[in-house]
């Protein structure tokens, strides 16, 4: 505890680079900030690399949330530690999650939710105290924090039940993967809809989550895999994620994707469909592209907008059933680290999802990909050394 509280009390203020979003849908600005010493149960971070997110976009887009430091799919090593903190020191290395796992409340407590009920998300801010750990270094303007992380800068302060401690020689590209998509469509999968060998799968949006799932499906012994996308590039990937079927939506001859769905399960439709899109439509035909009496929707998709879905009620009753998934169900504490351990074992893919790396100071250019459609996961490192193109 004494070595805890001495690091507390040295701590000084941080001015560091952070790519400050100040408009909804334009381009970061570099920018001067000065970070704050990390409070009680916090912990102050030095980024290695951090990666990007559809969720980073559709909140980008927002208005009304400026200025912002986005981000939350990152890697690090612990620069500083807050008083009450004990589970990690500095110089370990760790990955900052968006879902707290507090081990205390009664859903941290349960196998039956991963939804933390101590430190429910509080937009913009710290879980705790409500307030920022982000300013100017030029002005003194308060900065908002992005879903408890704020991983597009090189130094951010996280609440330690956001944090997970890794082996400091796990791959540091690979780790900042586990920290969100990947996790989150394995872990939907496995731990959401548990699903059965020999079953049946369908994927609505083959971004990284969506290929994830596929990858969990496949390792949980599904024997039919469809892919639904619009993006025909994603196909090949695909394939060697687990996808053994593919649909274009714009190549169906008039009918809808649930039709196709159902003519290739044997009309019945699929046992497990996942929406990984975050359209209230597509929630809708994927709930369609169901099979009667057991078929589970997963909604894994961040909805922009208060769109209702459209299903009726008379379509539930026969036993088909509508889940929604944070973070895949992943308990991060307890199974970010077995995930990371199945990559080792050479049981989980992940570097199939990378596919640009780049320097901190290119990253719009990693928005410009993501929302082109070019991209799956860009890494982007905060030094700026390593540089993957792919011909893009």
């Amino acid at each position: 505890m004494e070595q805890t509280n001495a690091a507390a009390s040295s701590a000084k203020p941080i001015r560091c680079r952070a790519a400050v979003s100040r408009a909804a849908g334009q381009p970061l600005e570099m920018e001067e900030v000065e970070v704050a010493p990390p409070r009680a149960h916090e912990v102050r971070i030095k980024i290695i690399c951090t990666s990007l997110c559809h969720t980073d976009i559709t909140f980008w887009r927002m208005e009304g949330l400026h200025p912002s430091i986005f981000g939350h799919e990152a890697v690090g090593v612990v620069e500083s530690v807050g008083e009450h903190v004990r589970e990690v020191a500095v110089g370990d290395t760790v990955v900052p999650v968006f879902t707290a796992q507090c081990s205390e409340c009664p859903d941290c407590l349960s196998d039956r939710s991963n939804i933390c009920s101590k430190l429910p998300d509080v937009h913009g801010f710290m879980p705790r105290d409500g307030t920022t750990r982000f300013s100017s270094a030029s002005t003194g303007e308060p900065i908002r924090h992005f879903l408890s992380v704020s991983s597009f800068v090189q130094y951010t302060v996280v609440d330690v039940s956001h944090v997970v401690k890794l082996d400091a020689n796990f791959p540091p590209a690979m780790a900042c993967l586990l920290s969100c998509g990947i996790s989150t469509g394995v872990g939907a999968a496995w731990k959401v809809a548990a699903v059965e060998p020999g079953s049946s799968v369908a994927v609505f949006g083959l971004g990284a989550v969506g290929l994830a799932v596929a990858q969990g499906a496949r390792m949980r012994g599904a024997t039919r895999i469809i892919g639904v996308d619009l993006n025909p590039d994603k196909f090949d990937v695909g394939k060697r994620l687990g996808i053994t079927d593919f649909i274009n939506p714009n190549d169906t001859g008039g009918k809808t994707v649930s039709e196709v769905i159902k003519e290739m399960t044997g009309g019945g439709g699929a046992d497990y469909c996942f929406e990984c899109i975050g359209s209230a439509s597509v929630m809708a035909e994927a709930f369609q592209s169901s099979r009667m009496g057991w078929g589970k929707t997963i909604l894994l998709g961040v909805i922009g907008s208060m769109a209702p879905i459209g299903i009726p009620p008379q379509d539930l009753l026969p036993g088909r059933s509508v889940i929604g998934s944070l973070f895949g169900g992943i308990k991060p504490k307890n199974d970010i680290p077995m995930l990371a351990q199945k990559y080792l074992d050479k049981e989980l893919e992940l570097e199939e999802f990378i596919t640009h790396e780049m320097g901190f100071e290119e990253i719009n250019r990693a928005f410009e990909l993501l929302t082109q459609g070019k991209s799956i996961r860009c890494i982007i490192w905060m030094d700026g050394a390593k540089v993957i193109d792919n011909g893009e």
